[in-house]
């Protein structure tokens, strides 16, 4: 069992127990594209429940359908959940409705900008806007708006990849999804 789970709360009390401590340990899991932040900063985990048969079942969303870290995050929520021994786990793929860069909690949206990744500021309804957002990148850095987009696409298809014009310093923003 890793550190963070053996101070988790004691699952002995029953469902709710065990789902308090499934949502701790969730807190754990890293995104592996940005291990930052967590997969419930990311807001990729819909719900945490004990169905009838006793199984705990985590609903994950990806952030879009063709995410190749998908596979790497469940078999990480699967790998923390038991070191953490929370029983026996199901996890189930939630697609509608489609993951949200909304759903990035504001304890997310700060780790992205201390780890040097401008967060999105709001969902987008268009495709459109995906790649012309409507307001200057100001530099992680060194807050200045004097910067340009260098490609659309970063390191990952869902980030934009800017380079600030003061401090020359590459940084990437999180799209709008």
């Amino acid at each position: 069992m890793n550190a963070a789970a053996s101070r988790m709360v004691d699952c002995t009390d029953g469902a709710a127990a065990r789902e308090a401590l499934a949502w701790q340990v969730l807190a754990t899991v890293e995104d592996p594209e940005i291990p930052a932040l967590s997969v419930v900063d990311l807001g990729v985990i819909r719900h945490v429940r004990t169905d009838a048969d006793g199984v705990l079942e985590i609903g994950l969303t990806p952030t879009y359908s063709g995410c190749p870290a998908t596979e790497v995050i469940r078999h990480s929520i699967e790998q923390a959940l038991q070191e953490a021994q929370t029983g026996p786990c199901r996890i189930t793929n939630e697609l509608s409705p489609p993951w949200s860069s909304d759903w990035i909690s504001e304890e997310g949206r700060r780790k992205l900008a201390a780890y040097g990744i401008v967060p999105p500021a709001k969902g987008v309804s268009s495709p459109r806007q995906l790649a012309h957002p409507d307001r200057p990148m100001a530099c992680p850095r060194c807050q200045s708006a004097h910067t340009e987009r260098l490609s659309e696409f970063g390191s990952t298809p869902c980030k934009a990849l800017y380079r600030c014009r003061d401090c020359l310093e590459p940084f990437e923003y999180f799209k709008c999804i």
